[in-house]
């Protein structure tokens, strides 16, 4: 089958063919449609935040300091360090007792062109705060601190933070933890490296807990309701504060934005995307094998509609990200993305 998920073209030319693969999967885990390869085995890079928000959570890390909803967004975003990003991450700093000093992010150009350009005029030179991580390393900061653990290399591999988040994915995604492989994030976090239809499978866990109702079909013990309640608890900060996830005219706040609450949307560095859509207890991944962000949202925008997810209006507020247009230096429209794929039945 082939993988060819988009072509771009400049004038009637074909520039660019994008392959990627899409996996759909329910919250029993079956995989219900596919694209191209629902098992490519992919680094879901920041798509997994709120895993790793989970693992804060669960640290209690939210009972223990002064810690808000809007920073458990924070440790689910990959925001463009607006104002409203760092106050945000320097209070949850603040709130634990940590300093900016221990962060183990770094500083980096923000995703935000117009962030961008104030930097560049007043000379300003980014600090860990501003990483687009900072809000996850904040809360891990706290959730280390909570647990009484070494805080100097609470990003490390072997830390036990980190060993906690490896044990929660290796549960959420129905895998053993040796199938699960590991690299180093952008922001200096292990990362893993699983099956695109196991990243769908989490998601849709994700959404489905904020349905407990629907899940009849299972023994439910203090435990497992005890992390469905934490999962619901991520969902509704990152739906409450979805200004936070990402920032101004971005993807994944705008997503959110237009679904009114009842999506969740997190793209991942590379071009890795993952989406819960509790309704109908569904989990979307997809990843575009040239990287390229923006076919990741075209993609990500055209899956909504092949599923009728959420109402026409809903996903009209999203169609500018659907066919994006290739422009010149003048803003001359030169070219466009057309997205070609067509999901198939994993079961037909």
């Amino acid at each position: 089958m082939s993988a060819i998920a988009a072509i771009s073209y400049r004038g009637n030319a074909v520039e660019n063919t994008h392959l990627a693969h899409v996996a759909v999967v329910d919250a029993d885990g079956t995989l219900l449609h596919r694209f191209g390869d629902p098992q490519r085995i992919t680094l879901p890079r920041s798509a997994i935040k709120p895993i790793q928000a989970l693992t804060v959570l669960e640290s209690g890390a939210f009972e223990r300091y002064p810690l808000s909803e809007a920073g458990l967004a924070m440790c689910c975003a990959s925001h463009s360090s607006e104002e409203i990003h760092l106050a945000h991450a320097r209070r949850m700093l603040e709130a634990s007792g940590s300093s900016e000093a221990e962060l183990r992010c770094g500083g980096h150009p923000p995703l935000s062109d117009e962030v961008y350009h104030n930097w560049i005029k007043s000379g300003f030179t980014p600090t860990p705060i501003c990483s687009n991580c900072s809000g996850k390393h904040a809360g891990m900061l706290a959730a280390t601190r909570a647990l009484k653990l070494p805080v100097d290399d609470y990003h490390a591999p072997a830390h036990p933070l980190q060993q906690r988040f490896a044990q929660t994915l290796a549960e959420l995604s129905d895998l053993p933890p040796a199938a699960i492989g590991w690299g180093i994030d952008g922001c200096n976090l292990p990362t893993p490296s699983l099956a695109l239809d196991r990243l769908a499978r989490v998601f849709a866990k994700l959404g489905a807990a904020t349905q407990p109702a629907a899940n009849t079909t299972r023994v439910t013990t203090p435990e497992s309701a005890a992390r469905e309640a934490s999962l619901a608890r991520i969902y509704r900060a990152m739906t409450g504060h979805p200004e936070l996830i990402a920032g101004t005219g971005r993807f994944c706040s705008e997503l959110i934005s237009a679904f009114e609450g009842t999506l969740v949307g997190k793209t991942g560095a590379a071009a890795c995307y993952a989406i819960a859509y509790p309704e109908r207890r569904l989990g979307l991944a997809l990843k575009v094998e040239d990287g390229t962000s923006a076919t990741a949202y075209a993609i990500a925008v055209e899956l909504l509609h092949q599923l009728d997810l959420g109402t026409p209006a809903m996903r009209a507020r999203l169609d500018h990200w659907r066919r994006p247009a290739i422009q010149s230096t003048t803003g001359t429209i030169t070219g466009y993305l057309d997205v070609t794929l067509r999901l198939t039945s994993a079961h037909p």
